[in-house]
């Protein structure tokens, strides 16, 4: 039974015949030689390497566990007769496979090609990254003593940095993915569906459709992706700091550009398939999807943006107005390329959504911001940025005007 369930679960994450696999090993290797043969080499500290491999694995897998595509697939499945403790478990490994396999693999790769290592250190990050999947299941299971899982998280990261000997890591790991075991064994499937509120039932049973509404209830009904949002506002709080011996408006759009990088609200019709069917199926709805859509990453955005320029001036003081209308600029032609890119390019070979999250797409819209921020360190070139900022901006609300609808 255990083996069938893993199985069913495995070629839904892996593909039938686990086509995925050799593909993304052969990318893994690529990336390692090509670094390696670069010969990059960067010191990082044992409890650093801990805590990174385990934060990145323990957040890919609770990306896999509240994915809503995934959540359909478990709904089928606990409509099957089934044992709890082989269900648990056998679901527990083909995601935990998923995301070191598919998603650590990459880090680790990059982290071996950068760095010494000796054998027991890797047999230690092999326990970490197992140790992060326990974890994660085992808190996501209790989700609902949210506070308890917070407590723990806290005493586990707190250990990792205080015990600098590889030796307190090595059997610290081991014996809290044990007590994660434990929690797993008491619990059953029902633990891992994500139930509908009546309250968010009756919110889907509205008839007035309202972009805007849909808009901000994509992300209230997504509570990882507000955490990303309030993460990217961290970082602009932060950016400063590290561009305070370079102060000036030639580094600023530098962060412009970082701040740029917010996936969730980017893969709207990716991550919804029904929603870009019916955009794609209706008349008229590539003005009055786009345009909303434009100005709702555009003040997502803005908002991070704003957060830098204060904390910039609070840190380092001179924020100018040219300041303020390249953010405008940048979040703007951010928005602008994010919704086209969507529209043109969705990503639809996923199997959930952490599959969109990690896309190697997710750069190509900063990696275009970083070339403007150099573009922008010239001020001739600057003022014609603005000016082609000022004409977009009124095209789209000459739009607006005449297509309120």
């Amino acid at each position: 039974m255990m083996k069938m369930t893993g199985k069913a679960f495995a070629k839904k994450l892996f593909g039938a015949k686990y086509e995925r696999l050799p593909r993304t090993l052969l990318i893994y290797i690529i990336v390692f030689w090509g670094l390696y043969i670069a010969g990059c080499q960067v010191q990082i500290a044992s409890p650093v390497r801990v805590l990174m491999v385990s934060a990145f694995t323990a957040g890919v897998m609770w990306q896999a566990l509240s994915s809503k595509d995934n959540a359909e697939e478990l709904k089928a499945m606990l409509m099957l007769p089934f044992r709890h403790r082989e269900f648990v478990f056998s679901y527990v490994a083909a995601l935990g496979a998923y995301a070191i396999l598919t998603k650590t693999g990459l880090l680790l790769a990059v982290l071996l090609a950068v760095s010494e290592w000796k054998a027991i250190e890797i047999i230690g990050i092999v326990i970490c990254m197992l140790h992060a999947v326990l974890m994660a299941a085992a808190v996501y299971s209790l989700r609902k003593y949210w506070y308890a899982d917070v407590l723990w998280t806290a005493i586990v990261v707190a250990a990792i940095l205080l015990c600098g000997s590889r030796t307190w890591i090595n059997l610290l790991l081991p014996a809290n993915g044990m007590f994660a075991v434990l929690f797993l064994w008491r619990a059953d499937g029902y633990a891992f569906y994500q139930w509908e509120s009546k309250r968010s039932y009756a919110a889907r049973q509205k008839k007035r459709a309202s972009l805007w509404r849909y808009f901000f209830r994509y992300l209230t009904c997504r509570k990882n992706y507000l955490l990303n949002i309030a993460v990217m506002w961290c970082v602009a709080l932060v950016i400063p700091y590290f561009l305070k011996e370079i102060a000036g408006l030639s580094v600023v759009p530098i962060g412009f550009a970082v701040l740029s990088l917010n996936t969730p609200i980017c893969i709207l019709l990716s991550c919804d398939r029904d929603l870009e069917q019916a955009v794609r199926f209706l008349p008229g709805q590539k003005r009055r999807f786009c345009i909303p859509y434009c100005l709702f990453i555009f003040l997502c955005n803005m908002m991070a943006d704003a957060i830098f320029l204060i904390s910039w001036q609070t840190q380092n003081g001179g924020v100018t107005v040219f300041m303020a209308c390249g953010a405008v600029f940048f979040a703007m032609q951010s928005a602008v390329l994010s919704v086209l890119l969507e529209w043109f390019y969705p990503i639809r070979d996923w199997k959930i959504e952490s599959d969109l999250w990690h896309h190697p797409r997710k750069y190509v819209v900063p990696a275009v911001m970083l070339l403007l921020a150099g573009i922008a360190a010239w001020p001739v070139l600057l003022y014609i940025l603005l000016i082609l900022l000022a004409m977009e901006i009124t095209t789209l609300l000459f739009v607006c005007w005449r297509h309120p609808k």
